[in-house]
């Protein structure tokens, strides 16, 4: 099995139902979540200066590292997920 990483892109204040359907779904990939996180804030450091992170439908609000056979079974299985802004999916590589 290989690893992915699952971005979790968008904010947007929970509902009850919201956070149902995301409870469903980390319960549905626990046999195969390595690691789950969400983030509290963060800064952006680039040649132009530093700046404080908003929350925002283009924050990454969390990521999920899962083990899956392929690239599609990954996005196959974060397809389900029930996403605010978008969801990524990356192949993780040993170094």
């Amino acid at each position: 099995m290989k690893k992915f990483m699952l971005l979790h892109f968008g904010f947007e204040k929970p509902t009850p139902e919201i956070m149902d359907a995301w409870h469903s779904w980390f319960e549905s990939i626990a046999d195969i979540t390595v690691e789950q996180g969400g983030f509290s804030g963060g800064k952006e450091i680039s040649k132009a200066g530093t700046r404080d992170l908003p929350w925002s439908m283009e924050s990454i609000t969390g990521y999920n590292v899962i083990e899956a056979e392929d690239l599609e079974a990954a996005a196959s299985i974060a397809a389900g997920n029930p996403y605010i802004a978008s969801i990524r999916v990356y192949e993780l590589r040993e170094v």
